[in-house]
C-alpha cells in the first residue's frame, strides 16, 4: 500500500499532541507522523518524541508550518492533523480505498465531547460539507501528493490557510468525505462558549470572503 503521512503542526500543545500522534500511528507501520513545531516553549517537542513523531522545526505560523511538514514528509497521502485532534480507527484504510478520481478531502467533523449541544454544530459541518464540499482544518485534510503540488500547496496564512487550500484543491478534483471520524478538542467552544464561538467563526469566513487579509483576521481571532 502507498505510504500516508501525517502533518501535525503545533505552538505548546504538550497536553493534546501525544493523542493526536496516537491516533495517526494506529494507521500502521507504513504511516509517517511528522510534527511541524513553530518555537514551542512547553515541553511539546520532547512529548511528540516520546509518542513516536518526528519533529521538525518550522517558522511560525500554521500555513507555513503545514507546508513545511508537506515538503519534508516522504508519504503518496499527506494527511494534516490538529494537535488537538485524533483520528477514528480505520482512518488510513479509509484513504487507501478511495479511487483515482479523488484527489483529496477530509473526514467527518466530532467533538470529542458528549454535550449534546455539540451534535448540532457536527450536523452544520456536515451540512457545509454536502452542500459546499469546504471542510476546514479540523477535519483532517489530506491529499494526494501530486495534487498537492498542483493546488500549490497552503499559502503562509496564519488563519483560512484551510480555506484557500481546499478551494485550490477542488479545482484539481473530486473531494472525498469518508464516515471516518476526526474527533476535535471542545476547548475552543468551552472557552468563549458555543454561540459566541460559532457566530464568531462565520464571521470571519465571511470577512475573508469580502478580502480582509488573512493576517488581520488572525489578530481579530485571537483578541
Amino acid at each position: 500500500m502507498a505510504g500516508i503521512s501525517v502533518v501535525v503542526p503545533t505552538l505548546n500543545e504538550e497536553g493534546h499532541v501525544a493523542e493526536a500522534i496516537r491516533s495517526a500511528r494506529e494507521g500502521g507501520p507504513g504511516v509517517e507522523v511528522l510534527v511541524v513545531d513553530g518555537g514551542s516553549c512547553d515541553q511539546t517537542r520532547a512529548v511528540a518524541e516520546a509518542a513516536g513523531a518526528t519533529v521538525v522545526a518550522s517558522p511560525r505560523g500554521r500555513g507555513i508550518q503545514l507546508d513545511h511538514g508537506a515538503r519534508q514528509a516522504e508519504g503518496d497521502w499527506l494527511v494534516f492533523l490538529h494537535a488537538d485532534t485524533r483520528l477514528e480507527s480505520g482512518w488510513a484504510s479509509a484513504l487507501h480505498a478511495l479511487p483515482p478520481p479523488f484527489v483529496g478531502g477530509a473526514f467527518r467533523f466530532a467533538v470529542d465531547s458528549p454535550r449534546s449541544c455539540y451534535r448540532w454544530i457536527e450536523a452544520g459541518v456536515a451540512l457545509r460539507c454536502r452542500l459546499f464540499r469546504l471542510p476546514f482544518g479540523d477535519q483532517g485534510i489530506f491529499v494526494r501528493r501530486p495534487s498537492y503540488a498542483a493546488a500549490g500547496g497552503f499559502p503562509p496564512f496564519p488563519l483560512m490557510e484551510d480555506v484557500a487550500f481546499v478551494k485550490r484543491l477542488a479545482r484539481e478534483g473530486r473531494l472525498a468525505f469518508p464516515p471516518v471520524r476526526a474527533f476535535t478538542s471542545p476547548r475552543r467552544w468551552e472557552r468563549s462558549g458555543i454561540l459566541t464561538t460559532t457566530v464568531r467563526n462565520w464571521w470571519l469566513l465571511g470577512l475573508y470572503a469580502a478580502g480582509l487579509p488573512p493576517q488581520r483576521l488572525a489578530r481579530m481571532y485571537d483578541s
